[in-house]
Formats: C-alpha cells, sequence, structure tokens
C-alpha cells in the first residue's frame, strides 16, 4: 500500500473576502475529489483571504499510478482558473 499527501499553497488574488476565497478552494477541492479519487482538505490560513493551504491525500497499491496521479493532480491545480499554485510537497508513506 503506498500513501501520498500533497500540500499545496495557493494564493488567490481575486478574492475580495473569505467568502469569495471558500467558493474558490470549495470549487477546487469539489473538482478534484470528483476527477481524481482524492481526499481534499484546508488545512492552514483559513482565515485569510488571498491565501490557502490544501492537503490532498490519496492511496493505491502501485507506486507508478500513484507518481502519475500526483503528476496530474499538480497540473490541474496549476491550470486552475483564479488560483496561483507558489509552492507544494509531497510526503510518501
Amino acid at each position: 500500500m503506498f500513501v501520498a499527501v500533497i500540500t499545496v499553497e495557493l494564493q488567490i488574488p481575486m478574492a475580495q473576502s473569505l467568502k469569495d476565497k471558500r467558493s474558490i478552494i470549495r470549487s477546487l477541492a469539489d473538482k478534484c475529489k470528483n476527477k481524481f479519487n482524492v481526499a481534499v482538505a484546508e488545512v492552514d490560513n483559513k482565515d485569510l483571504w488571498k491565501n490557502a493551504k490544501l492537503g490532498i491525500a490519496t492511496v493505491t497499491d502501485d507506486r507508478r499510478y500513484l507518481e502519475k496521479i500526483i503528476d496530474k493532480i499538480i497540473k490541474f491545480i496549476e491550470d486552475f482558473p483564479g488560483a496561483f499554485l507558489y509552492n507544494f510537497t509531497v510526503d510518501y508513506y
């Protein structure tokens, strides 16, 4: 069994309120969950309008598949409108 935890740090430049930020984060999280079958949660910077930190976790039995999914998730987040990915880390367990 292979587990990956991705920590993603985002800037949300268009957000004018927490409501704006949460709308973008909720949309991003829901689309990631549906497209990649992963768990997503906002893990830090919850009270900041223009920054967010997300934790994304996935489990599989194939290491190569896990690495492909991670690459696809990062690419998806980089291309997501309204959010700018400026840092991420991947931890394997």
